[in-house]
């Protein structure tokens, strides 16, 4: 097996888990609406998106300015979340 199939292997398996993963929260959402679940679940799926385009694309090297952008916006995502949930709410 040379080593572009086993990376194509390993980020599609990394992508079904990401999206998986999205799927528990969004189950959480669907029974609490809290924007927390929302948030994870988004960043989650984009994390996927972009797993499967590296998977995709025949000459991809992760250390590309998009691929940080893509991991930025979803790590920002999840950071949102948090600031969410821990502001204080006016009564």
């Amino acid at each position: 097996m040379n080593t572009d199939t086993l990376n194509s292997f390993l980020l599609g398996g990394i992508a079904a888990l990401t999206f998986v993963a999205g799927l528990f929260f969004l189950r959480y959402w669907r029974s609490t609406r809290d924007r927390f679940f929302l948030f994870f679940m988004l960043s989650f799926w984009i994390e996927a998106a972009n797993r499967i385009h590296m998977a995709l694309t025949p000459s991809w090297n992760e250390d590309t300015p998009t691929h940080y952008g893509v991991r930025l916006l979803s790590y920002g995502l999840i950071l949102l979340a948090i600031w969410d949930k821990n502001r204080p709410r006016g009564k």
